[in-house]
């Protein structure tokens, strides 16, 4: 039923008329390799800038923070040194004074490149004796320097 014929392998006639050989290579591929190299290379320095922009944004964060955490404590100073806990409240030294007892910060741990400058201005209308206060704390790393400015305006209860 079946014809018993030897059956052979023949090579079919590639579509160009040459020969393919596996040692020749069309060089794609390295031209990809290095564009993707490339690629990457560029994504990667970009978001090293961005990170380190990132980390500066973060450092002037916390000297912000630190400047109003000095300049809030140099206002609380001077309102108690104003309005004392066990007697009357009292006028405002002069700029001179306040600027020599002004508290340091040199043993807080937090605040160690922080100072504090305080000024108050007072006077009295109607018998009631006002106050304006305010503070600016300053922060110094390295070249880098923050300050913030808090106000406050009180007034004495007698």
């Amino acid at each position: 039923m079946f014809h018993k014929k030897p059956f052979r392998l023949t090579k079919l006639p590639s579509q160009s008329g040459k020969s393919r050989h596996p040692n020749q290579q069309a060089g794609s591929a390295l031209v990809i390799a290095i564009f993707v190299i490339i690629v990457l290379s560029v994504l990667g320095a970009a978001l090293v800038k961005m990170l380190d922009s990132s980390q500066e944004s973060v450092a002037y964060e916390v000297l912000g923070t630190r400047a109003y955490t000095a300049a809030v404590s140099g206002l609380q100073w001077q309102l108690a040194e104003v309005f004392p806990l066990n007697g009357p409240a009292i006028t405002c030294k002069g700029q001179t004074e306040i600027d020599s007892a002004t508290p340091s910060f040199n043993n807080v741990l937090g605040l160690a490149q922080c100072n504090v400058s305080v000024s108050c201005i007072d006077f009295e209308r109607d018998g009631i004796r006002y106050y304006a206060i305010s503070g600016t704390g300053t922060c110094a790393i390295g070249s880098e320097l923050t300050s913030r400015k808090i106000a406050v305006e009180a007034h004495s209860l007698l």
